[in-house]
């Protein structure tokens, strides 16, 4: 893999992304919807097109010549209704079609693991989305895909981590780890079409 594209690169967990990719030697290409939030540390490294997830010619651009998908598109804090996750990446799931694109892993949460009455209510409206986002991903059978599903994403240095296959192994996940691990599934072919808990192993 030498080139792939990331949506949501300038969030705490998409600047880990970008931090870990840049340090393997390959090359980026990001969306990004305003200069101001890209970070001095790599905007002289990357490729960058400006404009929006919900505009599929400029998805379509930051993907086409890709080898992998990453994306950790959030809403930062904001806890409203929202459907401009899932139509982002409903985008790219056909831009990468359209491009012969095929590694993806796609950032989302543990409270999918939940039922959904166990949920708290102030995420009731992100977890919709990331459950329709889930669904997205799984739908899209020509895509090798890796859903990443993080616990409470921390500011922490990075520690040894656990990743589980369709439940979660912990509470917490340095967001330097989960960067980390977002790149490199997209080359580890037991994760291909997996739903993943990711959490940092806690000693004694």
């Amino acid at each position: 893999m030498q080139k792939i594209a990331i949506f949501g690169g300038t969030g705490m967990t998409g600047q880990c992304v970008v931090a870990h990719a840049l340090k393997k030697g390959l090359k980026l290409r990001l969306l990004v919807r305003d200069m101001k939030t890209v970070p001095h540390t790599f905007r002289d490294k990357v490729e960058i097109v400006m404009g929006d997830v919900t505009d599929y010619s400029k998805v379509l651009e930051v993907i086409q010549g890709t080898n992998g998908v990453v994306v950790t598109l959030g809403t930062r804090n904001n806890l409203e209704p929202t459907t401009v996750l899932s139509s982002g990446l409903e985008n790219i799931l056909k831009a990468m079609q359209e491009a012969s694109v095929q590694k993806i892993s796609v950032c989302l949460s543990s409270f999918l693991f939940y039922e959904p009455d166990k949920v708290p209510t102030i995420f009731e409206h992100i977890n919709l989305e990331h459950r329709r986002m889930l669904d997205l991903v799984k739908s899209a059978e020509f895509a090798e895909w890796r859903a990443v599903l993080p616990p409470h994403i921390a500011d922490e240095p990075s520690a040894e981590f656990q990743v589980l296959q369709d439940k979660s192994p912990g509470r917490t996940i340095s967001k330097l780890d989960l960067g980390k691990f977002l790149v490199d599934c997209l080359t580890q072919e037991q994760y291909i079409r997996r739903v993943l808990g990711i959490a940092t192993v806690k000693r004694g």
